[in-house]
């Protein structure tokens, strides 16, 4: 479905007691490690099959058929989309992941409040369509709005099942659905955007493409489109969920922001632009990030009564998520305006001026969307809420000001500004409150900061040398990675010793709390 963070929900009676509290997982299942690379291993096929797939479509799309304008309006509705899909649920669905019991239990209740909520969602977006979209600069989007829109409702019906295929690791079935919801979306889209339908075909064929998802998902996690109710447990959902809810709508907000700013300050024009930065730079971000996050969240939750075990799994997912990110961020940074031109055409090069700047910013995120699935997995759900509320609250004014100073390029500066300054910082006295390493952390992420560097600088020298021709472009690209792995290869033998010593030196035992009797300290994400 369009929103594909992880999904849970709660149980009310079983193994969770009677007020619904999340269950503890104790030690890990002996085969929890071959469930997740199994999971891993399929998450990262769909993942990297529909980006390509997605990537593909769309380069026909802007290079063909659609202008700047076009895009712009398209990016205003698939913002607001996103930002509302975050609150869809009420953030309950993520108990279908996170507690133990029996899902059919409280499934049911689950799928009724996010039914209601998602309605509730929509009925309030189509009224008041017009004043968002004249608000964000585009007043032609109110249509593109209230159609696509429509994935809120099919969203919040698919949430349950979703949810299952996560909590269960059945991502090869996942891989089935999402392959589906492409093949359909992708040729509506193109049919209709061929005939001249502009932005309004993104809209109809992301509709067409939720509803096969949510029939693929009820096949594929059968008898959970039940709807019911328990009063008890609707409450204890509520409980659980409306901080989540929260937090994933504060993340997603910081996300959209600077879309809304661009859209509002700059008009639509210079968002087509910025949204076509956005995406080329989430081409990375997206692919990993993805395939982590359909895992870690479950994983996670797996590990949360085992301290040592969480920080020793948090360490290792870190390394390999910035060891494999950081030389496509280099790359697409490094080359942004002749790889713009060459992939879209030569009306999109002003697209490469935020480029850059968006290719740290994706850095980043791989590294916030990561720990917002540990913190929210060892019960920190209020300190994720404040984290993302200071993000929020730091991020518009300095955005404000960076689009009406300068353009794409400033606000897209001023997002890593914040993010780098003052988000990261935070999220890292945030884990270690949380009994995870720091240490162990930075260590894991030096040697893929140090090979990214130098892989720029021989990127920028080859390129002055060589020009941007595709054989130069080729040649340049190639040497640059050879740069990266001969100084970052490494960190995966340095990833593995320094987590090896950790486990040889004797610790204390810590014992493990209920998850209900954790301390409320300051501790989850897009």
């Amino acid at each position: 479905m369009a929103n594909e963070a992880p999904q849970t929900t709660t149980g009310t009676a079983g193994p969770t007691g009677p007020t619904g509290s999340p269950g503890t997982s104790g030690t890990p299942a002996p085969d929890l490690g071959s469930k997740v690379r199994s999971a891993t291993r399929w998450s990262l096929v769909n993942t990297m099959v529909m980006r390509l797939g997605n990537f593909a479509t769309g380069i026909v799309l802007v290079r063909y058929v659609l202008d700047p304008a076009a895009w712009g309006v398209y990016g205003v509705a698939q913002t607001v989309l996103m930002v509302l899909l975050s609150a869809n649920e009420l953030g309950v669905t993520l108990a279908v992941v996170r507690w133990e019991g029996d899902v059919r239990r409280f499934a049911p209740t689950v799928l009724t409040l996010g039914a209601l909520s998602s309605g509730l969602l929509y009925a309030t977006l189509f009224a008041a369509a017009p004043a968002v979209a004249g608000l964000l600069g585009a007043p032609e989007a109110t249509a593109v709005l209230r159609v696509m829109c429509l994935c809120l409702i099919l969203d919040g019906l698919a949430q349950v099942p979703a949810g299952v295929l996560t909590r269960e690791f059945r991502q090869g079935r996942r891989m089935i659905v999402d392959a589906l919801n492409f093949v359909v979306s992708t040729g509506v889209t193109l049919a209709l955007a061929l005939q001249g339908w502009g932005a309004m075909s993104f809209a109809c064929g992301a509709v067409a493409g939720n509803v096969v998802a949510l029939a693929g998902c009820a096949l594929a996690a059968p008898g959970m489109l039940r709807f019911g109710w328990n009063a008890e447990q609707a409450r204890a959902l509520l409980r659980f969920g409306v901080p989540l809810a929260g937090a994933s709508l504060l993340s997603l907000a910081v996300v959209n922001a600077d879309a809304m700013i661009v859209g509002a300050v700059l008009g639509h024009v210079a968002l087509g632009y910025y949204m076509l930065a956005f995406n080329m730079a989430g081409w990375p971000v997206r692919v990993i990030s993805e395939t982590a996050r359909r895992v870690s969240f479950a994983g996670f939750s797996r590990l949360a009564d085992t301290p040592k075990a969480l920080s020793d799994g948090f360490a290792r997912a870190l390394g390999a998520l910035m060891t494999a990110t950081v030389p496509a961020c280099v790359l697409l940074g490094a080359l942004a305006g002749p790889l713009v031109e060459l992939v879209y055409g030569a009306r999109w090069r002003p697209a490469a001026e935020a480029l850059p700047w968006l290719m740290a910013l994706g850095l980043a995120r791989i590294a916030a969307e990561l720990t917002y699935d540990c913190l929210v997995a060892i019960g920190r759900r209020r300190s994720l809420l404040l984290i993302q509320a200071l993000w929020l609250v730091t991020l518009v004014p300095v955005l404000v000001l960076a689009a009406r100073a300068g353009g794409i390029e400033t606000v897209a500066a001023g997002h890593v500004l914040v993010a780098g300054a003052v988000v990261l910082p935070v999220f890292l006295v945030a884990l270690r409150r949380g009994g995870i390493a720091v240490r162990a952390l930075l260590r894991v992420c030096v040697r893929p900061v140090l090979g990214g560097l130098v892989m720029g600088v021989v990127l920028v020298l080859l390129r002055q040398r060589l020009g941007e021709g595709v054989g130069a472009l080729s040649a340049t690209s190639v040497i640059g990675l050879v740069a990266y792995a001969v100084c970052a290869l490494p960190a995966r033998t340095l990833v593995r010793g320094a987590l090896a010593r950790r486990r040889r030196t004797p610790e204390p035992a810590v014992p493990s709390l209920p998850a209900q009797k954790r301390p409320a300290e300051p501790a989850r994400e897009r």
